[in-house]
């Protein structure tokens, strides 16, 4: 394994980006990268020995969001296929932290779910000259992806219940030709995770719609899917828990059947087991790089990872 350090600018520290890292893909020239506290993403530039050089996107340049510029949008996966750069929210609840300091607030705070619709979105913008994002189109509001599994009769009863609670919860985008496979950290079913398999089209004014919606069960032996990374013909699964724990946290192979949607334990292939920390490290964000190695990005990284620069520090596994 090799670290790498990702450097990021004073605002982008203040609003803690670099510690809240989601979703990640390669440019031509560095690294598409996005947190979840945010509604911007972020282009970082291979300098020679690190990456830097920030770039920073305000969504709201590009589509109109829900909730308005300033409320999150809780990226949670990015895509970059056939000149466009995809990226996805939660499309989940929240509910509120329970302080151990004061009981009866605790109880209060714990009984509070958050709905923030700005996490409801799937946007795809067209990238340019020097791969420069331009206005792009948008899945959200009663379009949403949700509103066409209000009868589902998996997803349905998840969606009113908050993401970190088994709830549904989007973490994980990719984009093969006309296919969008989107992730879910949950539900867990009994073991098994899901993957909607999108095709999409536009329905004029910027907006995307779903013309057809598959989904595809993975057993990954009680873990939900925390990440999505396309691989010659097969997807690489950042597989970890569902629930707010800290491991395990690995990497599997899968190859999508075009009739098949249910696939066992033994038809998934671990590709690598990924260290995880106590309460810190938590494995967010995979891409493959064009030389073939694999690049995590951790939520809620150790002090260990944080560098002098301001910047963070991301694992390379040669696999």
């Amino acid at each position: 394994m090799e670290q790498v350090e990702l450097r990021f600018d004073h605002a982008s520290q203040a609003s803690q980006t670099h510690t809240n890292l989601s979703a990640i893909r390669q440019s031509a020239t560095g690294l598409w990268v996005a947190g979840d506290e945010t509604a911007t993403f972020e282009h970082l530039t291979w300098t020679g020995d690190h990456y830097g050089a920030q770039r920073t996107f305000r969504l709201t340049d590009y589509v109109n969001l829900p909730a308005g510029p300033e409320d999150e949008a809780d990226i949670e996966g990015l895509a970059r296929a056939d000149g466009h750069l995809w990226l996805v929210g939660s499309h989940s609840l929240k509910r509120r932290r329970g302080k151990a300091k004061d009981p009866d607030k605790a109880a209060d705070r714990l009984a509070t779910v958050i709905r923030e619709e700005n996490r409801y979105i799937l946007v795809r913008l067209p990238l340019g000259d020097a791969e420069l994002p331009g206005p792009g189109a948008i899945m959200s509001g009663g379009h949403n992806l949700t509103a066409h599994l209000r009868e589902d009769r998996h997803l349905a009863p998840f969606l009113a219940l908050p993401g970190k609670d088994n709830g549904f919860d989007v973490e994980g985008i990719a984009v093969v030709s006309d296919r969008v496979y989107i992730g879910l950290r949950g539900p867990v079913l009994r073991g098994w995770a899901i993957v909607l398999e999108l095709r999409l089209e536009e329905s004029g004014r910027g907006r995307l719609r779903v013309r057809d919606l598959r989904k595809h069960f993975l057993h990954l032996r009680g873990l939900g899917v925390r990440d999505l990374c396309p691989d010659g013909d097969s997807l690489l699964v950042l597989a970890g828990p569902t629930m707010d724990l800290d491991g395990p946290v690995r990497v599997l192979r899968w190859r999508p059947g075009k009739k098949r949607t249910v696939f066992a334990e033994d038809e998934l292939e671990i590709v690598r087991e990924l260290p995880y920390g106590e309460g810190c490290d938590h494995p967010e964000g995979l891409v493959r790089l064009s030389d073939g190695r694999l690049m995590v990005v951790y939520d809620s990284p150790s002090p260990a990872r944080i560098t002098p620069a301001g910047g963070v520090l991301a694992d390379v596994f040669t696999v």
